[in-house]
């Protein structure tokens, strides 16, 4: 009988901390931008609450910067949930008085119960948006193109989970604290626009999904996982690309097909604390109307534009309520989608733009392109940030990595971004410290070029923050 009690108790303890675990992973903190950011960028600062009980209940909510006392409250408000009902509550907090490394706190407390969640924060002072540095990278676990990704597919499909964490701790030793993973599937059998279906989707998954049973040929078991795991431990901020189901598509059925992926993706990795944000990986170019032939094709697709980002907005906040959602779209033709973009940006919370270095003729300047979209931006509480490319194209449409004089000429030309990130980290830098060189050589000399270009600014930043 006393083994079956203390079995028991052992069981009801159990539990007791799934339940406690799982009230904690239900109550979130984001700040947006993330890290190190200039007294010339106002914090976005959201707590997300999900009800996971079966009866409704009421949160008293709390946000304090740097300490937990009456002084230093940001905000405070009671939010009432139904079982089941996600809410977030959103601040805008000015960084101009607020230079130096710092914290934010969200306390929300129900029930009885307490729960904290805190987020470190540095703001520099500066006479620009922009940090001046490259804050992150996207990560493609194995490029799209072999053509592009010609010099670095085949030693990318050989790392290994390891290798994938040793390649965080690279990212990190220069900063690159931000991870954009490019995509979790790969959709290698799609043909034609508007012919694939949830159902018919032959896509191979980089982690072990149960949606679909294809797998990409790598070495590593679960590259998504590791990736994560290591930049928990480094403190660091994933966004989670949910893709590829077809190049700029954003129908219905892509529509669907992202639901249920951002879901499993959620449900897999959702507890570690460095997944950051939703990032939809199709991309979109700058005019928003997928290049169609007729007027009535354009506005279609811009219509299908704003419905997929309206929903899928939507449906991530339901069970991830402080997680914003990234697009990518390049810098061309954005004239063409200033009908659209209002709209768009009210469900769209992070648009990270590329190409602003190979503007077309005709076209406008990068910078014009960059300011256009700011005030667009502005105007809908929305953040742009700079998909910086730190790559150029061989005669056969290779890549090879950019001379780091060009990529601190577009740092310096582009300072109204909050953060630059950049495309890619794996096949253009390489540490020379890595067990694995991925790509050519002189991605080697890209990574030192780079490392001697941040000691200069992080140098210039420390002189003035003492005046």
């Amino acid at each position: 009988m006393k083994r079956f009690y203390m079995k028991n108790l052992f069981v009801l303890a159990c539990l007791f901390f799934v339940a406690a675990v799982s009230a904690k992973e239900a109550v979130s903190l984001t700040l947006i931008p993330p890290g190190k950011i200039t007294n010339q960028v106002s914090l976005d600062i959201r707590g997300g609450i999900v009800n996971e009980t079966s009866s409704k209940q009421s949160y008293q909510v709390s946000l304090y910067w740097g300490k937990e006392k009456e002084a230093c409250l940001l905000h405070e408000e009671t939010v009432e949930l139904s079982a089941g009902q996600s809410g977030t509550v959103k601040i805008i907090v000015p960084t101009k008085d607020r230079v130096g490394k710092g914290k934010v706190i969200l306390k929300v407390e129900s029930d009885g119960q307490v729960y904290r969640k805190v987020k470190e924060v540095e703001v520099i002072d500066s006479d620009k948006r922009s940090i001046e540095q490259i804050s992150g990278a996207w990560v493609g676990i194995y490029h799209w193109s072999e053509t592009e990704g010609k010099h670095w597919n085949q030693d990318i499909k050989k790392v290994t989970d390891e290798q994938w964490k040793e390649l965080v701790r690279s990212m990190h030793k220069v900063e690159m604290d931000v991870i954009v993973i490019q995509e979790v599937f790969r959709n290698q059998e799609y043909v034609g626009k508007h012919q694939l279906t949830v159902d018919n989707y032959a896509g191979k998954a980089f982690y072990p999904s149960k949606l679909y049973p294809g797998r990409m040929d790598i070495a590593a078991e679960d590259p998504i996982e590791a990736i994560l795991t290591e930049a928990d431990k480094q403190g660091m901020h994933v966004l989670m690309g949910v893709g590829m189901f077809a190049w700029f598509d954003f129908t219905p059925e892509s529509l669907e097909w992202h639901k249920r992926v951002a879901k499993e993706l959620w449900d897999m990795y959702g507890h570690h604390e460095s997944f950051y944000a939703f990032y939809v990986s199709e991309e979109s170019g700058g005019g928003l109307d997928n290049w169609e032939a007729t007027p009535e094709l354009r506005r279609k697709r811009k219509q299908d534009i704003v419905d997929f980002f309206r929903e899928f907005k939507s449906y991530c906040n339901s069970f991830a309520p402080s997680k914003p959602v990234m697009l990518a779209t390049n810098s061309f033709e954005v004239p063409n989608g200033m009908d659209t973009y209002p709209e768009l940006m009210k469900h769209l919370d992070i648009l990270c733009p590329f190409g602003f270095a190979r503007m077309p003729e005709g076209d406008l300047t990068g910078k014009e392109a960059a300011d256009l979209l700011q005030s667009v931006c502005d105007k809908a509480g929305a953040h742009l940030w700079f998909d910086l490319e730190a790559f150029l194209f061989n005669p056969d449409q290779s890549l090879y990595p950019r001379p780091i004089e060009q990529i601190v000429q577009d740092l310096n030309l582009l300072d109204n971004f909050e953060k630059v990130l950049c495309y890619q980290f794996p096949g253009v830098f390489n540490d020379p410290k890595m067990s694995i060189r991925i790509g050519e050589e002189r991605t080697i000399d890209l990574f030192n070029g780079y490392v001697k270009y941040l000691k200069e600014v992080k140098k210039k930043q420390s002189k003035k923050q003492k005046r």
